[in-house]
């Protein structure tokens, strides 16, 4: 008689957390619909949170599998390209006269973002993409997206009025759902590091960073949307740079 097979609870702690992930984003779609928009900003950012720390846990126990990275993508498909687009149509066209406009924005936002998570899974088995992945990613990604597209949402709670343009709007959310699928490399901060005598000053930036967060949520966020978008050329001229280089090894 076969003993049955048992699994560690270091295998699964990552699908844990990325099911913790997907509930969050749920609960975001549930907040916007009663009308609780900041808790449901609050609930993706926390679903942003539990994506990069799903991540880092599976590396940490050695326990990445297929499975997870196929729960993962299911998890950043709902949390980043629904959720905020649900989010953004219920705060900016739901029963105005653009309201088509705005589904339409939302669908195109939903749509990119799942042809970036399937690009990036066949990049997976690509040996020039993964060489290229510790330092920039293809296109923006999940979690950049949706904090790009929540950025009328940011400017709104701020205390601008953004309903005042709902075209313009849905154009900017349709350009940041192409820039997930365009080929512009982004930096990416999953394989950064940094020197042991600069450890201090990265310490101090974070409880800053943590603390603009948690006063000053929004313009917080509005001011690191803007300069992840200003990052993007030098993001290009770097990659070139990378790319000319191993060239001419």
């Amino acid at each position: 008689m076969k003993k049955s097979r048992r699994i560690k609870l270091r295998h699964i702690a990552p699908s844990i957390v990325t099911v913790f992930a997907i509930c969050a984003g749920l609960t975001s779609v549930r907040m916007s619909l009663e009308g609780h928009l900041e808790t449901g900003l609050y609930f993706i950012l926390l679903a942003v949170f539990l994506d990069a720390a799903d991540g880092k846990l599976a590396r940490f126990l050695d326990s990445a599998s297929l499975f997870g990275a196929e729960l993962d993508t299911l998890a950043d498909f709902f949390n980043f390209g629904i959720a905020p687009g649900v989010l953004l149509y219920n705060t900016l066209y739901i029963g105005t006269e653009h309201a088509n406009v705005g589904w339409l924005a939302t669908l195109v936002l939903a749509v990119c973002c799942a042809l970036r998570l399937a690009r990036f899974n066949l990049s997976l088995n690509d040996p020039e993409a993964s060489a290229r992945r510790p330092v920039f990613f293809v296109g923006v990604p999940a979690p950049a997206l949706a904090c790009l597209a929540l950025m009328p949402i940011f400017v709104h709670l701020h205390g601008w009025e953004t309903t005042d343009f709902p075209l313009l709007l849905a154009a900017y959310t349709i350009g940041v759902g192409f820039l997930a699928v365009s080929t512009v490399p982004t930096f990416s901060i999953k394989h950064a590091s940094i020197k042991r005598s600069q450890l201090p000053l990265a310490i101090i930036m974070s409880i800053v960073l943590v603390t603009c967060l948690m006063v000053y949520p929004w313009p917080t966020l509005i001011a690191a949307n803007l300069i992840y978008l200003a990052s993007m050329p030098f993001s290009y001229l770097s990659q070139q740079k990378q790319s000319k280089t191993l060239a001419d090894i």
